[in-house]
């Protein structure tokens, strides 16, 4: 791992390490694997989260580097629950956010991004703990979204990207900056076919009620 670290390219004369390239390069593998509801897509995400961890915890980034920890124990739990949610036609059975799910998911962003901020200000574990935070919490609760075959997981991921591109160029991560601002354009495309492929299920599903 320290190779990777310690070993690069420079692109438009920024030095990037191979971890981070390749965690990057991996991270955006996810996006095009769960558009495409794939059981791949947490294998890949697995791989990144390490890569990704050890680049975060040499930027000094507390939050970045803890949220690859949430993502690896959440990619574990999502492998696991994409192989006992499949359809025979449309593959990983996708569906929209109930509610209480929504509420749920407001108030674990909203409630967990202030505990964490507070947290990472009392070790001084990050430079900038409320953007860290929110990327850490909104990362964490996404995954957990993405596990559970919510369409609105894509929805958290824009926010992620909205509050990361600005905290990875001030970091100096500029390739990681760049990732960022693709994998928007992605989430809005796998946002899309997701929300198609959750009203096509939905409008399956009562007329094999009524047959």
């Amino acid at each position: 791992m320290n190779w990777l670290l310690e070993n690069g390219l420079l692109l438009l004369g920024e030095r990037i390490s191979f971890a981070e390239l390749i965690g990057q390069i991996g991270a955006v593998a996810v996006v095009f694997l769960a558009q495409r509801r794939t059981l791949w897509t947490w294998p890949v995400q697995l791989l990144a989260a390490v890569l990704l961890f050890s680049v975060y915890s040499s930027a000094h980034l507390g939050g970045l580097a803890i949220r690859q920890v949430i993502v690896f124990g959440i990619s574990c739990y999502g492998w696991w629950a994409w192989t006992r949610r499949r359809d025979p036609v449309f593959g990983i059975e996708v569906r929209r956010s109930t509610r209480p799910e929504l509420l749920g998911i407001l108030a674990a962003l909203v409630i967990g991004t202030v505990g964490m901020a507070l947290l990472l200000q009392q070790f001084n574990a990050s430079w900038a703990p409320w953007p860290d935070a929110a990327i850490f919490i909104g990362t964490a609760v996404a995954y957990a979204a993405q596990g559970l075959r919510l369409v609105e997981f894509w929805l958290i991921w824009l926010l992620v990207d909205a509050v990361g591109v600005p905290l990875q160029l001030a970091s100096g991560l500029y390739f990681s900056a760049a990732v960022y601002i693709v994998f928007a354009g992605l989430v809005v495309k796998g946002w899309l076919d997701w929300a198609r492929t959750a009203r096509s299920i939905s409008a399956r599903e009562p007329a094999q009620v009524s047959g």
